[in-house]
């Protein structure tokens, strides 16, 4: 199955791709990612005893705020009015490792995968920010999307990893 990119033009040029003739669709998307650290720092975060205060509170924040800017992050992203967005996270004490998922809605004639993964990427970059100090190694892996509903290519959903 070949598909061609829409954000190149017939001159091979980026631009960004005209919506505006799609029917508006409720959509839906969702994305994870991981973040594994030391298991000092692991502790450290599930006592809650991080110096720069509710480390999981503020990754939730920030990955709400993230998706919310996506078009200004993200150079061909069209600007979206999100319905609802949700950052979740799963500790791992035997892997020391959390665990984000990020679920982001809106009416509209465009996809918003891109809102998703912004704000896994943005609240795992936050963890890695306000625990850097104790643990430079740190790794953020696995952001991907987990599913997508609505608009003219429908549901989809990522097979099992």
């Amino acid at each position: 199955m070949t598909k061609e990119l829409s954000h190149f033009n017939e001159a091979g040029q980026a631009h960004m791709v005209d919506v505006g003739a799609k029917p508006e669709t409720h959509r839906l998307a969702v994305a994870a990612g991981s973040i594994r650290m030391q298991a000092s720092t692991f502790a450290l975060l599930e006592r809650g005893d991080a110096k720069k205060g509710d480390v999981l509170g503020v990754a939730r924040l920030a990955g709400i705020m993230a998706a919310k800017r996506t078009g200004e992050l993200i150079p061909l992203c069209h600007p979206l009015p999100l319905t609802a967005v949700s950052v979740e996270f799963a500790l791992d004490a035997a892997h020391s490792t959390v665990s984000c998922t990020a679920s982001v809605e809106t009416i509209g004639r465009t996809g918003i995968e891109m809102e998703a993964l912004t704000a896994v990427s943005v609240s795992l970059l936050t963890i890695y920010d306000m625990l850097k100090a104790v643990d430079r190694s740190m790794v953020m892996d696995g952001i991907r999307l987990l599913e997508k509903r609505g608009g003219k290519s429908g549901h989809w959903r990522a097979d099992a990893v």
